[in-house]
């Protein structure tokens, strides 16, 4: 099937993780976009996308009770164009760590195995680069561009599949980022949110064989290089250190949605009004367009709100995902509720409304909280109830992201407190030389008999796959991070911890990175205001050695 000469793009969406982008993706390269419905649709299919996100073992039962699995070999084995995205390519190989005894479709030899090595932040999230290996038309137009990459297992080289390897990346040593073989391809990274560059990969999928660009051409390893599995010498690509641009959002007193920003999270004017720092959606692509690797969203009101009956912001989701192609990140009132018709809604329900809006990541915060208590007053056994279990197994650990709210608690003596207590540089106001971090919930208003770094690890080993770390003594001060916080947590989990609160110059970020080995850091005033560029952080940090996309 056609509409005039370009093929309509059939997309298979199993039902887990953000498809919106993938399809606004298509469309805004100017094709049509069908979904399957049923198996059939996959054999009629010209050309066929799988995003898969989420886990190996959830991705394969969904494709086998829909009916899909079948029509699916029938299709590859046929050597007909397919584009595989992350769980896309990782479910090509006959198995994975993830889901010991499900079966790949076994079209490469190969298990996939989870990231592995000493220091090493896993999930591996944010941008890295390939090295090729082979020519293809897919990447005729790639000029070493940093790609975005979000997962937990990959896929290695072997003898037995090196002729499908098409890419690869370091991280921990080399991956295989791409595969292909015929008219069958595929990608660990996505390129759906990989901006330009990945635009430029997706629409060279996409166009008619005779149409494509030329295909690039691979150098030969010099003589005596010591090669890898696949043939190749080390691809020595490097991840990049993320600058994560954020948007607090609420209703004012007129009932728009409007992005605010708070000094220890009092959001209003002198006045009494809101602040108002500009349109959501707006704001988000102009982000996009300045080089943001990634857009954050808090619902700073979704703590009152029942969150799927709040469709402005399920709506700015929708719009900002037709305009932003990097990862999008929402959170507030990821948590179960009860309507005011008594129907009840899971967490995991409330996570599935918000990836379908254009989500590509969910951050809990106050439940969080909740969630970690009962968890350590049952000896830390695991239920598979609470909120980041459940959305962990359906969408993947690199889908959840824990944002944590401590606040300084000044102490003269480690003994004093059964929580984590650090030696400070910064003495408190009777000079205590020690202090905890006091996890809060409800914006910040209400403590817990918690720290910061319990929580953190805790959640790690729930499932979660990412910290959101703030700091509400140095929320809205431009004064720089909390680095002994940061530093204390970093040394707490094994995921990728986002550094926020407290930025006001580029030398913070560059100070944070140096000092903490975050792999990301976030701010929003100082970018709402124009006051810091995101390109000046960036050209800041490349010359001060550290590794950026540009």
């Amino acid at each position: 099937m056609t509409t005039g000469t370009l093929p309509i793009v059939t997309l298979l969406d199993y039902g887990a993780g953000n498809v919106r982008s993938v399809r606004n993706a298509i469309r805004k390269l100017g094709y049509t976009v069908q979904e399957v419905v049923e198996p059939a649709d996959i054999l009629r299919a010209e050309k066929l996308i799988f995003p898969g996100v989420g886990s190996f073992g959830a991705a394969m039962e969904s494709l086998q009770n829909r009916g899909f699995l079948e029509p699916l070999r029938q299709y590859l084995a046929a050597d007909r164009p397919y584009l595989g995205i992350c769980l896309g390519l990782q479910t090509l190989f006959e198995g994975s760590e993830e889901s010991p005894g499900v079966a790949g479709l076994g079209l490469i030899k190969g298990h996939i195995e989870r990231f592995r090595a000493p220091g090493l932040a896993v999930p591996q999230i944010g941008w890295n680069g390939i090295a090729m290996r082979q020519p293809s038309s897919l990447f005729a137009d790639y000029r070493e561009e940093k790609l975005y990459f979000v997962h937990t297992y990959r896929a290695t080289a072997s003898q037995e599949n090196r002729a499908w390897i098409l890419a690869e990346t370091a991280y921990g040593g080399d991956f295989i980022s791409a595969v292909q073989r015929g008219k069958v391809v595929a990608c660990q990274f996505h390129p759906e949110k990989s901006g330009r560059a990945g635009l430029n990969i997706l629409r060279n999928f996409l166009q008619e064989p005779q149409a494509r660009p030329r295909p690039v051409s691979v150098a030969t390893p010099a003589p005596g290089v010591s090669l890898g599995a696949s043939g190749f010498p080390p691809s020595r690509t490097r991840l990049a250190k993320r600058i994560i641009a954020c948007l607090d959002v609420r209703s004012n007193d007129q009932g728009d949605l409007v992005v605010t920003k708070g000094d220890q999270y009092d959001v209003r004017e002198s006045g009494g009004e809101v602040r108002n720092l500009g349109k959501p959606v707006e704001l988000a692509a102009r982000y996009f367009r300045e080089g943001a690797d990634e857009v954050t969203f808090l619902n700073i009101t979704a703590f009152r709100d029942f969150p799927l009956e709040d469709q402005p912001m399920l709506e700015v989701l929708e719009r900002a995902s037709e305009e932003v192609f990097v990862p999008l990140t929402i959170g507030g009132g990821i948590r179960e509720f009860t309507d005011a018709n008594g129907r009840f809604y899971s967490a995991l329900d409330v996570a599935a409304r918000y990836f379908r809006a254009g989500a590509d990541k969910i951050s809990i915060g106050s439940d969080a909280v909740a969630v970690v208590e009962d968890y350590l007053r049952r000896g830390r056994r695991k239920d598979g109830k609470s909120s980041i279990e459940q959305i962990a197994y359906v969408y993947g650990n690199q889908a959840v992201v824990i944002s944590i709210d401590p606040r300084r608690v000044y102490v003269k003596s480690p003994d004093e407190v059964p929580h984590r207590v650090i030696p400070t540089a910064f003495p408190g106001p009777n000079g205590e030389e020690y202090c905890w971090y006091q996890c809060t919930v409800k914006g910040g208003r209400e403590g817990r008999d918690l720290d910061a770094a319990t929580l953190a690890a805790a959640c790690e080993e729930l499932g979660a796959g990412e910290i959101l770390l703030n700091c509400i003594d140095k929320d809205g001060t431009n004064s720089g991070f909390d680095l002994e916080l940061i530093k204390m947590v970093k040394e707490a989990v094994g995921i990728p911890v986002i550094a926020s609160s407290g930025a006001g110059r580029s030398e913070h970020f560059s100070e944070v990175f140096t000092a903490t080995n975050a792999e990301a850091a976030l701010a929003a005033g100082i970018f709402h205001r124009r006051e810091v560029e995101i390109s000046a952080v960036k050209e800041h940090l490349q010359r001060h050695g550290i590794e950026v996309r540009l």
